[in-house]
């Protein structure tokens, strides 16, 4: 027996790390089904009815819409932002390289309650009002620092020699950027893009200093675990895993698919 456990020791510690991590998931979608009044904490019962009425409480889908419309607005800006600076970054060498790499890692670093507090002075000094278009340049600027890390880490690993051969075949920059270079950057920003909208969707604190009386959908559940947070919460929290659930499982079919079609 001790032999058998000092051998599956590792699996076994495996196994209760991924439990421990994914327990509040599990808890989120099973009292996603949960017959609850008004606080979704004690089990009452099995039940479709908030899977049936997703917008039945005042204001949960308005702040979810909210969420939706700054996480895609940042994400497309800050990775199209952010994938440039990578390649600046990655592929060139000019005066203050050095010191961009470092400021850059500056919002990653900081604290959000202190970048929270400092943007909104910036924005009362400049004269933009709280709300979400406040919210969007603030996500924007936390973003890009996610988007240019990730990205750059793609372009560093990729092999000059490639596009070396493309140019020896007559290919101008463009095409060489846009038949090599490109294909092969993709999954770095597409994990930046999903990366930057995750972190924009969830974000709270930096939220909850700029955005005034306009509500996203973390500050909603904030206000209302005062008062009881509604199972619709948790049919939400538990669709946006399953929908991320999924993205990232067709993403590594596709990169199966594309590795078989090459071997």
């Amino acid at each position: 027996m001790s032999r058998w456990f000092s051998k599956n020791l590792i699996r076994i510690y495996a196994a209760i790390a991924i439990l421990y991590i994914l327990l509040p998931i599990f808890y989120t979608i099973a009292f996603s089904f949960n017959d609850a009044d008004k606080r979704n904490i004690v089990w009452r019962g099995f039940t479709f009815e908030a899977w049936l009425n997703p917008c039945e409480p005042i204001g949960i889908c308005e702040s979810l819409g909210n969420s939706f419309k700054v996480g895609i607005t940042s994400t497309i800006i800050a990775t199209l932002l952010g994938t440039m600076i990578a390649f600046a970054l990655g592929r060139y060498n000019f005066k203050g390289r050095s010191t961009t790499n470092l400021l850059i890692f500056l919002p990653m670093a900081t604290p959000e309650v202190v970048l929270g507090a400092s943007l909104l002075s910036m924005f009362i000094n400049i004269n933009v009002g709280a709300g979400l278009v406040a919210v969007t340049i603030a996500h924007i600027m936390f973003c890009i620092s996610f988007v240019v890390v990730t990205v750059k880490a793609r372009v560093a690993s990729l092999d000059p020699k490639l596009e070396e051969a493309a140019r020896d075949l007559y290919a101008n920059e463009w095409e060489t950027f846009r038949r090599v270079t490109l294909p092969l950057v993709a999954p770095g920003i597409g994990a930046a893009a999903l990366l930057a909208f995750a972190l924009s969707f969830d974000d709270f604190i930096i939220t909850n200093f700029n955005s005034g009386t306009v509500n996203t959908f973390p500050e909603y559940v904030w206000t209302a675990s005062l008062r009881g947070v509604p199972p619709q919460a948790n049919v939400i929290g538990t669709l946006m895993f399953v929908i991320a659930l999924a993205l990232v499982f067709a993403g590594q079919v596709i990169g199966k698919r594309k590795l078989a079609k090459k071997s």
